[in-house]
């Protein structure tokens, strides 16, 4: 095995993570949006992630992250009484979308744990190589 392969582990995890914040953020952005029909209302999504196996051993160990999709959640949007909203259908109803903020956050803190751990990942093997170099001097 390489010894340069985790910077390749390390990049996969980091590029998982960051999909996670961005779909995290997503989320957080349509929290209040409002819709008038229950088909046109924002769904929470969440990324899906397989393990990354070696193409050459798939008995190997795993070497990395691998981004399967993003699937939009299966809980029902709920539904607010408010005639006097402007985007109230004709029953009075309001759709307000399955996102549950506090969830999110606890998502966020830990893609960005996960994110820092990998860049520490590389930070250390960044260390180790070098200490590994100046032992010739």
């Amino acid at each position: 095995m390489s010894m340069f392969k985790i910077f390749d582990t390390a990049a996969s995890g980091m590029t998982a993570q960051t999909l996670r914040l961005n779909t995290v953020a997503s989320n957080m952005a349509n929290v209040d949006s409002v819709s008038s029909s229950i088909d046109e209302t924002y769904r929470a999504r969440q990324p899906v992630f397989s393990a990354l196996l070696n193409q050459f051993n798939p008995d190997a160990p795993a070497v990395g992250v691998q981004v399967r999709g993003i699937v939009e959640s299966e809980a029902p949007p709920s539904m607010e009484y408010a005639p006097d909203h402007p985007q109230a259908n004709e029953e009075g109803y309001i759709f307000r979308p399955n996102v549950n903020p506090v969830e999110e956050m606890a998502n966020m803190i830990s893609a960005s744990r996960s994110y820092q751990s990998n860049v520490e990942v590389v930070n250390t093997a960044k260390q180790l190589m070098v200490a590994t170099l100046r032992l010739g001097e």
